[in-house]
């Protein structure tokens, strides 16, 4: 019997296939001929027939250059870190898909000349939070930190209260971060209480400014104190505030939750935040405040190091001055709303012969925002077994397990992927 690997098709004669020639413009030759290699190998393995090849290797052509998978968000968490936190609004992407090509981003048209890099974006973040006399953005909150700790503290003292001595994740410390930069820490008060006086006690000629930290993702109750940004504003040093989360103005669902406005208008000289929580926009870090230190920031050689790109300025300036944003969105469904889209998916997917049920849910911000703010919400109840394979479709959908049952919370769903929920579901229900 002839060796049927003698049968299997030729690299150049696949790569010549009409259906891989167009591929190979869209996905590039090199990953085209890295599929048709992984292909021809199984073949010689007896795994496939060697005259399904050319059709295997198209079926294994991925949808794209990127790794990156889409993933629907259902754990009820609005920005879950390891899903990149907050997703882009329409307008957002639209915007960044502008850009992605040649662009104004340090040109003005009208003149020919160079123009100041990112200046819409600016002028939007700016308009936002008409508090803030200069703004600037880097490109993340612990970014905007190291920038202020080197230019303005560099070989002199940061004042912090202990409780405010905060890990971002990861493994990420504020101490560590500051200290990094050649700033010194002066540590204030205890865990639980500080006191105005342990701050003005501490200011000295060694003093390069006074940090409060918004400890964003913990909550100490009980026998506690902290010292206000209003008070601190009177000790005679520079007061900078890191809201974290990127609340620009106060927001009624979240009233402990600290925004930009009020703590400008409380006497902080800066305040740095996030742009991709809260904001709803794309990873950055905001800083706002006084021109004076706006500008010795902007002008320090670090600042080029940690400037955004303009993809990031496009879908800034997008969500700063478009409609709301998804984050926006989430967090103000209604639960009437959401009752009413479970009801109608509960309703499709029980035609199916699933074992569905609607359930009431609990919702987190998430991301380092707002701790302890639980929001009623709505999910959609599965047995067990489905997550792996709900993770394992196009797209990825994501739950939580609760009690041995899987839950796909609605709130974070845009109403809008309401069908290709019940789709996936379905997929994952028959192993398809």
């Amino acid at each position: 019997m002839a060796d049927q690997r003698r049968r299997i098709p030729r690299t150049d004669a696949l790569l010549a296939d009409p259906r891989l020639v167009e591929a190979q413009s869209r996905l590039g030759r090199a990953l085209v001929k890295r599929v048709v290699t992984d292909v021809q190998e199984r073949a010689r393995r007896g795994e496939i027939p060697a005259d399904s090849v050319p059709d295997a290797v198209v079926a294994a052509l991925p949808g794209g250059v990127s790794s990156m998978r889409s993933v629907v968000n259902a754990t009820g968490v609005l920005l879950h870190t390891n899903l990149g936190r907050a997703p882009l609004s329409a307008a957002a992407a639209e915007a960044v898909l502008a850009a992605a090509g040649s662009t104004d981003v340090e040109l003005d048209l009208a003149t020919g000349r160079r123009a100041r890099r990112g200046r819409a974006a600016l002028d939007a973040l700016a308009s936002a939070v008409p508090a803030a006399e200069a703004v600037l953005v880097v490109n993340n909150n612990a970014a905007a930190l190291v920038l202020a700790a080197t230019a303005l503290a560099q070989d002199r003292e940061i004042i912090l209260s202990r409780g405010e001595m905060v890990e971002i994740g990861d493994g990420f410390r504020i101490p560590d971060l500051l200290a990094s930069t050649g700033a010194r820490l002066r540590e204030v008060g205890t865990t639980n209480r500080t006191s105005l006086r342990d701050y003005a006690g501490a200011v000295g000629p060694q003093t390069g400014f006074v940090l409060k930290v918004h400890p964003s993702n913990f909550v100490v109750t009980g026998f506690t104190a902290e010292v206000g940004v209003t008070e601190l504003a009177t000790i005679g040093a520079p007061v900078i505030v890191d809201i974290g989360s990127g609340l620009l103005t106060p927001h009624p669902l979240l009233p402990d939750e600290p925004d930009a406005a009020t703590a400008l208008a409380d006497g902080a000289d800066l305040v740095t935040a996030s742009g991709d929580k809260l904001l709803g926009g794309p990873q950055c870090g905001l800083l706002l405040g006084k021109t004076r230190y706006v500008e010795q920031l902007r002008q320090h050689p670090l600042a080029r190091a940690l400037r955004v790109d303009k993809l990031t300025l496009a879908a800034l300036e997008a969500t700063l001055r478009g409609p709301a944003s998804p984050t926006a969105s989430m967090l103000g469904a209604t639960e009437d709303s959401l009752r009413a889209r479970a009801t109608r998916l509960v309703k499709a997917l029980d035609s199916q012969g699933l074992d569905i049920r609607q359930v009431p849910s609990r919702a987190t911000v998430g991301g380092g925002g707002a701790p302890g703010v639980v929001l009623a919400s709505v999910a959609l109840s599965l047995p067990g077994d489905y997550p792996s394979a709900l993770r394992a479709g196009d797209p990825a959908v994501v739950g939580r397990v609760v009690g041995g049952r899987l839950l796909l919370d609605l709130r974070t769903v845009p109403a809008e992927l309401d069908d290709l929920l019940r789709d996936a579901i379905i997929r994952a229900a028959h192993g398809a």
